[in-house]
């Protein structure tokens, strides 16, 4: 293990009863969303009163915590007719498609219905004289806005006005990669998308950690998992493969849509993003788990590799030859949790890898 990376383990009513808040429109967030990962919304704890502010816009907060109003007509997405998935600002939790909104004229977004599958808290607000049905997320308990009975009547009927403040919009284009990708059918039977084609790639190219944080933000690269391959220790850990004596690589299995993006263009981004001239070693990490490798899982990915790993090695564009070892893939360990999306949740950690031209 390297000395390095072990340092770095109703609209018109409201108006009237003055009940729109007077916040500012536009509410950029403060760092990168992180990846949506459904598995983990049932860990998810909600930050305290404090962190949310540091995360949050001021309208956000007050308009998520503190049940306030933004202005309509002068709010991010009331207006929006792009293709894609409206999540909860706090959590990323699905909460609306665009396939169900509607223009209704408040200048709020209006929706018929909730995404299948996300279960909105509904709770009956008597505020102001009015009574009125708020309507909440589940898993993080966000105000989002209030439902009516006012909408399209061939569509149900109902009318989910929400605050742009507490959503935040994936576009179509981006849901796979960040972590939606079930949520896709809809927009594929409308002729909206094109039906993925999945493709599996394994590489290494030193310490996992800087390989993903460049691999995963690839346009048509749908899911990334950090883990060891290509050795004979069944079943290793971190502290094994550091040894340098499993055989082991860190490598990173890439789930990629090959109708966006092509093993040959996925293998190209990799020989820019690391040294693949130095044996059993990338920078300051040294050993045969930090060794450059392509693992092919079929005949296809083989001579797609040989070729690409040619014409790099004749370009120029590196003074030694290279080394990259292309074999077949075996069986693939995910690493420990800890490991997945590190410096997503560790900014600022430690990687050698930076993509260049």
């Amino acid at each position: 293990m390297s000395p390095i990376k072990l340092a770095a383990v109703g609209a018109v009513v409201l108006l009237a009863a003055g009940l729109v808040a007077t916040v500012h429109p536009g509410h950029p967030q403060s760092s990168e969303p992180t990846i949506f990962e459904p598995q983990h919304m049932n860990d998810f704890k909600k930050p305290d009163a404090a962190e949310l502010k540091k995360r949050l816009s001021a309208e956000q907060f007050a308009v998520t915590q503190q049940c306030g109003t933004e202005p309509p007509f002068r709010n991010a997405y009331w207006n929006n007719h792009k293709p894609g998935i409206y999540v909860d600002v706090v959590s990323g939790e699905p909460l609306f498609s665009s396939l169900d909104k509607f223009d209704s004229g408040t200048g709020w977004p209006s929706f018929t219905q909730p995404v299948k599958g996300t279960d909105i808290v509904e709770k009956k607000d008597q505020k102001f004289g009015l009574v009125r049905t708020e309507v909440r997320s589940k898993v993080a308990d966000s105000h989002l806005g209030h439902v009516f009975d006012d909408g399209p009547a061939d569509k149900g009927g109902m009318r989910y006005c929400i605050n742009s403040a507490s959503l935040r919009f994936i576009p179509v284009e981006e849901m796979d990669q960040a972590g939606y990708g079930a949520y896709l059918d809809p927009f594929v039977k409308a002729g909206l998308l094109k039906a993925p084609v999945r493709e599996t790639a394994i590489l290494a190219g030193g310490c996992f950690w800087g390989m993903e944080e460049i691999i995963r933000k690839i346009p048509g690269v749908t899911k990334t998992t950090v883990g060891y391959t290509g050795g004979n220790t069944p079943n290793p850990t971190y502290e094994d493969v550091s040894t340098g004596g499993t055989g082991h690589a860190e490598a990173i299995q890439v789930e990629f849509d090959s109708a966006r993006l092509s093993y040959e263009e996925l293998l190209n981004y990799f020989f820019r993003m690391h040294d693949p001239t130095t044996l059993n070693r990338q920078h300051n990490d040294v050993g045969t788990q930090y060794r450059s490798a392509i693992f092919y899982t079929s005949d296809a990915q083989k001579q797609t590799a040989e070729r690409v790993k040619a014409t790099w090695d004749k370009s120029g564009k590196f003074k030694r030859p290279i080394v990259t070892e292309i074999a077949a893939a075996g069986k693939f360990h995910p690493a420990e949790e800890y490991h997945q999306k590190y410096l997503i949740k560790n900014p600022g950690g430690y990687t050698c890898h930076v993509l260049r031209d």
